[in-house]
């Protein structure tokens, strides 16, 4: 019988602490959907030219093209090499 009620006793503290764990992430989104909410939205970037690197044809944006001889842009250092190479 006493292992019965320490078993009791001990599913209330886990429940307890389980209920109180579950407030506190309640409150916790909360507070992040408050401060969320109060921040201005993010302006979307401004859509980039994509270009086709000259040795493989994959397409890029303009930002992380590298120019190589003449008006060819590459993809990466090793396909300039490449096309400088032969």
């Amino acid at each position: 019988m006493k292992y019965l009620l320490v078993l009791a006793v001990l599913w209330v503290a886990i429940w307890l602490w389980r209920k109180n764990r579950r407030e506190e992430m309640r409150e916790t989104l909360r507070e992040q959907a408050a401060r969320a909410a109060q921040r201005p939205p993010a302006a979307p970037a401004a859509p980039q030219a994509m270009l086709r690197c000259a040795h493989c044809g994959l397409h890029l944006p303009a930002s992380d093209a590298l120019a190589g001889p003449g008006d060819a842009v590459y993809c990466s250092a090793a396909h300039r090499q490449a096309a400088e190479r032969g």
